[in-house]
């Protein structure tokens, strides 16, 4: 169909436009009040998330089923006898897929090229659509690269300002898009991950509504020894386990970054709670939370 112009009347973006053909794009920004209507829309947004594609057909076709649903209540059918009739309907309609169903699996060449139509088909009525030969290769790619699991989690996409769709790519491994502390290794051969989240900021008193009172600087600097000695521990700790990068979900601060160069470990600090969960997924490891 035709691409869509929406005009958002939201105070919050008010007079933000979006153009697509994409049917849950466009139900996603329809405000609807109706049960009836919010069950298609939350169905329809259901598809997308689990598919990624016939948001369209699926709403067409619930929407007919209530349809021809409305004029059974209308003849005095009971509604749970309409239920019953639809259940049956879906379980033969389920076993006549499974009948006709083809498994291509054992021919890899047959099998990419089913894989790469209806990934095309899907990116036909999405903005990638001038370019669906190049995303669909991609996406095929990247789901092989599952090797069967079926977790779309596994596949991070990360977003860069600049340049055009044409850039993208598949990289080989795992990204995180984060920095290196100052002094460590940049590059690290059979590495030994410990994913972590916990605070390695304590090297710095932290008083929240208490007060303190003393008579002289270096009792503050005696806490503040304390401190870092605690951090040292912990810095130890960590690396008796013999990694040699540390990934973190919180902050690293300057204490421990220092003793992680010292030891010649590549930390990472600030790794996003979904970027250590995905680590964790494709390392097959675990996050250490303290």
């Amino acid at each position: 169909g035709m691409d869509k112009m929406l005009v958002s009347f939201d105070p919050n973006n008010k007079g933000r436009v979006v153009v697509t053909n994409d049917g849950a794009t466009i139900l996603r920004a329809v405000g609807v009040d109706n049960p009836a209507g919010k069950i298609l829309v939350n169905m329809a947004i259901g598809v997308d998330d689990e598919v990624g594609d016939g948001t369209t057909s699926v709403t067409i076709l619930a929407s007919e089923l209530l349809r021809e649903a409305e004029k059974m209540i209308e003849r005095k059918i009971h509604p749970q006898t309409i239920i019953s009739g639809y259940r049956l309907a879906a379980k033969v309609a389920l076993d006549t897929l499974e009948k006709n169903a083809v498994d291509y699996s054992d021919n890899e060449e047959v099998f990419q090229t089913v894989l790469l139509n209806a990934a095309a088909t899907a990116l036909s009525s999405k903005i990638l659509s001038l370019d669906k030969e190049m995303f669909s290769k991609l996406a095929v790619k990247a789901v092989l690269r599952l090797k069967g699991s079926g977790n779309i989690n596994a596949i991070h996409i990360i977003k860069k300002k600049g340049g055009c769709v044409n850039d993208s790519y598949l990289d080989e491994g795992f990204i995180l898009d984060k920095k290196i502390g100052q002094f460590q290794p940049k590059r690290i051969e059979n590495a030994k991950i410990l994913i972590a989240n916990t605070p390695m900021d304590t090297d710095k008193i932290k008083v929240f509504g208490s007060r303190v009172r003393t008579d002289s600087s270096a009792l503050v600097a005696d806490v503040e020894l304390c401190e870092k000695e605690k951090m040292r521990d912990k810095v130890n700790k960590i690396l008796s386990h013999k990694c040699n990068v540390f990934v973190n979900r919180q902050l690293i601060y300057n204490y421990p970054e220092q003793l992680f160069a010292d030891a010649n470990v590549m930390a990472i600090e600030h790794a996003d709670f979904d970027g250590i969960e995905r680590l964790a997924l494709v390392t097959g490891g675990e996050i250490a939370s303290t």
